[in-house]
């Protein structure tokens, strides 16, 4: 057996609106749909893939835990790594993103900005300080 794990193959995100996520997801990420069939799309992010699953469906996976709302709140965020944050802030902007806080340096050395998806999941942009 080789190691365990050796990375994540897929993360699926429950969405209540499939048009509007895949239109985000289109948009803001510039990414084509990789698989896509009536409750589901699929994106390549490279290593992972994301698929966006309506919430409708999403019982038949996880049952019996329940599928939470949006209004529920946020237990997790994505980070994407980035060059420079403050021009990819700018980027996502004209592609209609509206950030949710950012541009802004942590304590711990990296520069980082959040922003949501149409389904509340939390996107995070970040680059290490150069020094």
């Amino acid at each position: 057996m080789g190691s365990w794990p050796s990375g994540i193959g897929a993360i699926t995100l429950f969405v209540e609106d499939l048009d509007a996520a895949k239109r985000f997801y289109g948009e803001v990420f510039g990414l084509p749909v990789a698989f896509e069939d009536d409750d589901s799309a699929v994106y390549d992010f490279g290593n992972t893939i994301i698929n966006l699953l309506r919430a409708s469906a999403a019982p038949e996976l996880i049952e019996p835990a329940a599928v939470a709302s949006p209004e529920a709140g946020s237990r997790f965020q994505f980070t994407l790594d980035v060059d420079d944050v403050d021009e990819m802030c700018g980027e996502l902007t004209t592609r209609g993103v509206e950030l949710l806080n950012g541009p802004m340096d942590r304590p711990w050395g990296v520069r980082t900005a959040s922003f949501s998806d149409p389904g509340g999941h939390i996107w995070e942009i970040a680059a290490r300080k150069a020094g």
